[in-house]
């Protein structure tokens, strides 16, 4: 997941500033391609956005192939034209229409209203671009029978750092029948209506999309602009080193090093983006230990943050023993991390998760395990079973593997024990947590038709601005300092000191002002030493800034 949320301010006081050579305005292209109306109302409410679909070839190097269509949706410039900025929220897997619809408006503003924005729905997202949404079962009630007692329903039951033997017992005793399980599912998706696509999905085909719909709305070597965060950094990494001629204005939020996926499994992957992903949830204790009860249900009067993270810890012990002598109760420990891990991504999160969210699961953890527990003031709703209530589609793991390299005869015995050694010398809390897309590839069917795989530091027709939170819980700030080292001179690396799935994750005007100045008049600083930091109003709880977080959290 990895999408949404900005502001904007105009640059007022960055004393060293680079300034690279841009036009200020551009025309031509093939505007009959676009024939620009009313969305779908069921992805796009917003009235003011435009939508088109747009005619792909499914294989660039090969036209016998057929063609494809790409949902597309735009907000026009409101002030003089500088272009189009094409944007993606990322995933992958995340729709484009509904991200635009959600904060379309606000990156317009972000950028001074000078460029059209358009975003879209990628190949394999989506109910309108074809290839759309990778369906591999035909109903429900397929899926939740096809993955009947199996961990996918259930997750992985562990704790602490995956050293309990019964633990580690239960995964590996496992792995036999998952094994067999993730290749028919390969098979499955092949044989449903999608599966004829899985060749054309992938990333290398979305560049030559985008740079095909650039060619059509501003001309064949005009710049190309684009933001992307998280997964939308891979698309980029991608896109100004396969073309890197077009490159305009080009922020990057959230990265992955894109050397990952050009020489690496993505089951050994994965472990390395949770690099600070405990670190992010050490900020969220302390946070709540520094709000005390009056701002965080979790804390009691007087907590420190190990406290707190001992309160958080006994809880989940106690459903994971509750598990253990009954796999249906309704709260898992694999759903309590669960949800601590998504409450991970944004701080705005973080109060809700305390005070509504976590009461509820002790509520829950209580009647499974027969206990009063821990006495909390929040009603609750109650955590539901992970069954699913609708058919999954298979966007992000048919996007991710299409991606991926060869097949390197990986068992998944081999992935769970890596799953177990990670857990202890990287995430205790999230290593864990089944399934994810980056399990899937070892054992899906097919890569795409194409896949970049490097180099990843040509030379750019100009800078680009890569931005990072200093902890990010699945996009670490080690990914932004390996791609600006690759890039050398063509890049600046903005950090904001702050927690959270990239900069959006929290407000601040310094970041603000920095994009702003970017994309309308073409500066950045001229270091890699700009450390900006999360507004002071901003509060994760009552009463408790980033600041006063970052000056508590342990070493």
């Amino acid at each position: 997941m990895l999408l949404p949320l900005l502001t904007v301010g105009f640059i007022g006081g960055l004393a060293k500033a680079a300034v690279f050579s841009y036009a200020q305005s551009v025309s031509g292209g093939n505007h009959s391609a676009f024939q620009w109306g009313p969305c779908d109302s069921s992805i796009v409410t917003d009235p003011s956005i435009s939508c088109s679909f747009f005619e792909v070839p499914l294989d660039y190097h090969d036209r016998s192939a057929g063609t494809g269509r790409i949902a597309v949706a735009k907000v026009n410039a409101t002030a003089g034209r500088f272009g189009t900025l094409f944007v993606n929220p990322g995933g992958p897997g995340e729709s484009g229409l509904a991200a635009l619809d959600g904060f379309g408006s606000m990156v317009s503003s972000l950028t001074g209203g000078h460029y059209d924005v358009v975003s879209w729905d990628p190949r394999g997202v989506g109910p309108l671009t074809v290839p759309g949404d990778i369906q591999c079962f035909s109903s429900v009630e397929k899926y939740n029978a096809f993955w009947n007692g199996t961990i996918e329903l259930t997750g992985i039951e562990m704790t602490g750092n995956f050293t309990n033997p019964e633990d580690i017992k239960a995964l590996l005793s496992q792995a036999p029948t998952m094994q067999k399980k993730y290749e028919e599912l390969g098979k499955r998706c092949l044989e449903q209506p999608s599966g004829k696509y899985l060749k054309y999905v992938g990333t290398a085909a979305t560049v030559r999309d985008m740079v095909a719909m650039a060619d059509a709305l501003d001309g064949p070597n005009a710049p190309i602009n684009y933001a992307g965060i998280s997964y939308g950094t891979i698309l980029g990494a991608w896109f100004i080193n396969m073309f890197p001629e077009r490159v305009g204005r080009v922020a990057l939020d959230g990265v992955i090093n894109p050397t990952f996926l050009a020489k690496e499994e993505t089951t050994t992957i994965w472990p390395k983006l949770l690099a600070d992903a405990d670190k992010v949830y050490d900020a969220f204790v302390t946070g709540c230990a520094l709000s005390g009860p009056d701002g965080c249900a979790i804390a009691t009067e007087g907590q420190t943050p190990t406290d707190v993270d001992a309160d958080i810890q006994e809880l989940i012990q106690r459903a994971h023993d509750a598990a253990r002598k009954n796999s249906s109760i309704p709260v898992t420990s694999t759903d309590i991390r669960l949800e601590l891990f998504g409450a991970m991504y944004f701080p705005v999160r973080w109060a809700p998760l305390a005070n509504e969210s976590y009461p509820e699961a002790v509520a829950a953890v209580d009647a499974e395990s027969g206990s009063n527990g821990i006495k909390t003031r929040a009603g609750r709703r109650g955590f539901l079973k992970r069954r699913a209530n609708q058919s999954p589609t298979y966007n992000g793991p048919a996007i991710t593997c299409a991606d991926s390299v060869d097949h390197r005869g990986t068992t998944m015995a081999d992935v769970f024990k890596g799953i177990i050694s990670s857990s202890r010398t990287g995430s205790h809390l999230f290593t864990s947590l089944w399934p994810n897309m980056f399990q899937y590839c070892p054992f899906w069917p097919v890569r795409a038709v194409e896949r970049y795989q490097g180099p990843f530091n040509k030379k750019l027709e100009n800078k680009v601005l890569v931005i990072s939170n200093t902890y990010d819980p699945i996009t670490p700030v080690s990914g932004a300092r390996a791609l600006v080292e690759l890039l050398g001179d063509d890049s600046t690396l903005v950090l904001q000191d702050g927690f959270g799935h990239t900069s959006i994750g929290s407000p601040s005007q310094c970041i603000n002002e920095i994009a702003f100045a970017y994309f309308v008049n073409g500066t950045l600083p001229e270091d890699n030493d700009t450390l900006c930091q999360v507004d002071t109003d901003y509060e994760p709880f009552a009463g408790v800034d980033t600041e006063m977080i970052l000056a508590t959290l342990p070493s």
